[in-house]
């Protein structure tokens, strides 16, 4: 009897979507193509229980396709969670577009993109992230109306990162007063790790505060920038990860607590901007607890920016959108005595949280 053994490549090539480890109970995945621009692009929508699917469309030189199919499903997931858990009507969904947006992204593709969302009748929203503009999203709602994020000139709520950036900040002080027993981040080293439109105001925010604020970031111009713009220290050890700090932001792209980091931490709290910050939510979530260091989950602490564009589906103000974003801390306080109290993780408990109110609608 012979018996094959598959490698990881020629799995996916059996079962290229629903084979995917990332892919889970998502409700669809629409493939985009458009030779004339350029556009090869990546719609997952995972869920629509609580309302229509809602997530950014990210713009990113992917390696491979497979790399960009799995962020695409990652990404979408987390979106369901996130506003599962902030109490708004809305599902999860996200978007790739596979290329270099400083070299690829016109607005001809950018019409053709939003042609294609269009075609989903309303089940999924875009939005902006990386590698976008507010006013790249002016230019999707020139053919469809499932587009939120743009500019408050056309009648939008604008660019997200602002309010993303402050709800990580509500986030981050929930979790330093659990650990340290004050909110207060005055004297608090802090590193966060990538400076874009959200890392950039979460610097602003924190150092305004008093904090011991270090960065580090792949671009070095925009490193002494931000620096000396806020006057804050720019990283110039070997190894971030072995840093010892009170908290560790993440804000650039996720996985970044993996197998390779998560022996070297040494700080007491994770509260950053970026997505899908564990490589595996169950093993490196576990591992955390075990350090005894306090996760804030990412997918939480970062809801912010759909806090803002929901506005524009909803109707509500700026008042409203700055309110539900300060609740964040509340309920990254609740999910964090909730996992003292259970044993639970703090990302399964929030989790938890999330699939008890997808479940109640879905029941209803």
């Amino acid at each position: 009897m012979i018996t094959e053994v598959l490698t990881a490549n020629q799995l996916k090539k059996q079962a290229p979507v629903f084979g995917q480890l990332s892919f889970n109970d998502h409700e669809q995945v629409v493939f985009c193509q458009d030779k004339d621009t350029g556009l090869k692009a990546i719609i997952g929508v995972h869920n629509t229980i609580l309302g229509p699917a809602l997530g950014g469309t990210r713009m990113y030189n992917y390696q491979t396709e497979w790399d960009a199919l799995n962020d695409v499903l990652r990404l979408s997931r987390g979106m369901t969670y996130k506003a599962a858990i902030t109490g708004l009507n809305l599902g999860g969904g996200k978007a790739v577009i596979i290329g270099d947006p400083k070299v690829m992204k016109t607005p001809a593709l950018m019409r053709r993109f939003g042609e294609f969302v269009h075609t989903l009748g309303g089940k999924y929203y875009t939005a902006e992230d990386v590698g976008m503009e507010t006013s790249d999203m002016d230019t999707v709602r020139e053919v469809t109306p499932y587009v939120t994020g743009i500019s408050e000139s056309k009648g939008g709520a604008g660019n997200p990162s602002p309010v993303t950036a402050y709800g990580v900040y509500m986030g981050m002080k929930a979790s330093a007063k659990f650990s340290y027993g004050t909110d207060n981040l005055e004297g608090k080293k802090i590193l966060v790790q990538g400076i874009g439109h959200v890392g950039e105001e979460l610097v602003r925010l924190t150092a305004e505060e008093g904090a011991n604020v270090i960065i580090t970031d792949i671009n070095q111009e925009r490193l002494e920038t931000v620096s000396s713009k806020y006057g804050v220290e720019v990283y110039k050890g070997k190894d971030l990860y072995a840093e010892t700090a009170d908290i560790y932001a993440p804000c650039a792209l996720g996985a970044t607590i993996n197998d390779e980091t998560i022996n070297k931490l040494k700080v007491k709290v994770i509260a950053g901007a970026a997505n899908n910050q564990l490589a595996s939510e169950n093993i490196h979530g576990s591992l955390l607890q075990e350090k005894g260091i306090v996760y804030a989950p990412d997918f939480l602490i970062n809801a912010g920016g759909i806090i803002n564009v929901y506005a524009e589906i909803e109707g509500y103000g700026r008042d409203q959108i700055i309110n539900k974003t300060e609740n964040i801390y509340n309920t990254t306080l609740d999910i964090l005595n909730k996992a003292k109290a259970t044993g639970m993780t703090t990302n399964s408990a929030a989790v938890s949280i999330a699939d008890e109110r997808i479940a109640a609608k879905k029941n209803q």
